[in-house]
């Protein structure tokens, strides 16, 4: 599991709340890791209770006041572990890949429209991201740590092109076995002998 290490690494950018976290979770690490504020929340008080985090210390207790949280050296030290520690690739799971694959068996009706808003969803995001590239790793940001961040945004960018270009090529095959089949019904024109 991820997503303690995806929090290790988002606090020791910059200590935040649980919340917080969610909302930068939805704008960085939510692309590639997304998690659900619930599932944050979860995982924040598994590291506390492991020393691997801890709520920074509040000015004036108040009731219902957000807890803030930063990395314990115990908790740098296990994602600095995990950094290096050797993993496998994980099998992708896409919903549409199998309905296509299903389609063989019971036929595709119906799935042009989807694979066209999958499309729009894949271009919108890829806008958002040149948008970030744009915005964020202009001239002058080469340190590791900007061009550590550029290298997985770019991930994101050439996984959302590839995207694409599969889409609009799911998009023609479907578009052809449509035009097949309707050619199919209406079949060639009878002759007449004469």
């Amino acid at each position: 599991m991820s997503l303690p290490y995806a929090i290790l690494t988002a606090l020791l950018e910059k200590p935040s709340s649980g919340l917080e976290l969610t909302r930068r979770f939805d704008k960085s690490i939510g692309y590639f890791w997304p998690s659900t504020h619930q599932q944050i929340y979860r995982e924040l008080g598994k590291l506390e209770q492991s020393g691997a985090i801890r709520a920074l210390p509040q000015q004036q207790p108040t009731r219902g006041q957000k807890k803030e949280y930063e990395v314990l050296p115990a908790g740098r030290a296990e994602l600095a572990e995990w950094v290096a520690r050797s993993e496998d690739p994980k099998p992708v799971r896409d919903a549409l890949a199998l309905r296509l694959r299903a389609a063989g068996v019971v036929g595709a009706r119906g799935l042009e429209e989807e694979v066209r808003r999958h499309l729009a969803l894949h271009r919108a995001q890829l806008a958002e991201y040149t948008a970030i590239e744009e915005r964020d790793f202009g001239a002058g940001r080469d340190s590791e740590s900007d061009r550590l961040r550029h290298l997985v945004l770019r991930a994101g960018i050439d996984l959302e092109k590839f995207r694409i270009g599969w889409l609009e090529a799911a998009q023609a095959e479907l578009a052809d076995m449509a035009a097949s089949r309707a050619s199919t019904r209406t079949g060639p024109e009878p002759t007449t002998a004469g």
